[in-house]
């Protein structure tokens, strides 16, 4: 049982855990916070014209809000968050647009919204952002340090999307919640769902989390990481 009055620190400590501050005291550039922020309020607001709110559904789009707070923050538990459940999929993505720019194949599926006439370029060409945002992630990451709850809360945040991407609008598939790429057939669709919720962590969350560890690593030296303190954690 933790005491009151170590609370204040601790829910501070969840929204942006205790920073690395350099000599100017900000470890993120205040260039990198308004580009960031400017790009992410166009995208928004063009993306809620073109496709509405449940576009903002996607762990991608959730996750564009959420690193802008990150970024002001310079909260290495959110950052972590984010990175831990965009990155792979962000790269997958980048392979699928890349293949089927240079040998008209999608891989993986998912980007073929990108070569439909019937959606205005500027709007499709805002969806270059998933190049951005992994080298974003990792760079923040290695300035802040990563916070090794970030797979857990993205489990959490999983459990609470997935279900809602399956059950409303299912026809767009929003993050895979129907089938890889595609709705898939060969599973019943409330086995797959269940399949989703368990492997993706396993497969997914839990390896990202231990390559962010790594990555972490050369920041502070061999077998330390920056990690945030555990005696910081809510108990």
């Amino acid at each position: 049982m933790v005491g009151t009055s170590r609370m204040p620190s601790q829910v501070t400590d969840v929204i942006g855990p205790r920073r690395q501050s350099g000599p100017s005291g900000s470890r993120i550039p205040l260039a990198v916070k308004l580009v960031w922020t400017a790009v992410v309020l166009i995208w928004a607001a063009a993306y809620w014209h073109q496709y509405g709110l449940k576009n903002f559904l996607y762990f991608c789009d959730l996750g564009n809000l959420l690193i802008a707070l990150g970024l002001w923050l310079e909260s290495r538990f959110i950052i972590s968050w984010q990175a831990v459940g965009l990155l792979v999929f962000q790269i997958l993505y980048d392979i699928d647009l890349l293949g089927a720019l240079l040998f008209g194949h999608h891989a993986t599926g998912g980007t073929e919204y990108m070569f439909d006439p019937a959606i205005p370029l500027p709007v499709r060409a805002l969806g270059l952002y998933h190049f951005v945002v992994p080298i974003l992630l990792l760079w923040a990451i290695r300035r802040l340090g990563y916070d090794p709850r970030a797979w857990k809360w993205q489990i959490v945040l999983m459990v609470v999307v997935v279900p809602i991407n399956f059950f409303w609008h299912p026809e767009d598939n929003i993050n895979f919640a129907r089938g890889i790429g595609h709705e898939q057939h060969l599973l019943p669709s409330w086995l797959y769902l269940i399949g989703y919720l368990v492997v993706v962590p396993l497969v997914v969350y839990w390896p990202t989390h231990k390559v962010l560890e790594r990555w972490c690593q050369p920041n502070d030296g061999p077998g330390h990481l920056a990690w945030h303190d555990p005696q910081t954690e809510i108990r």
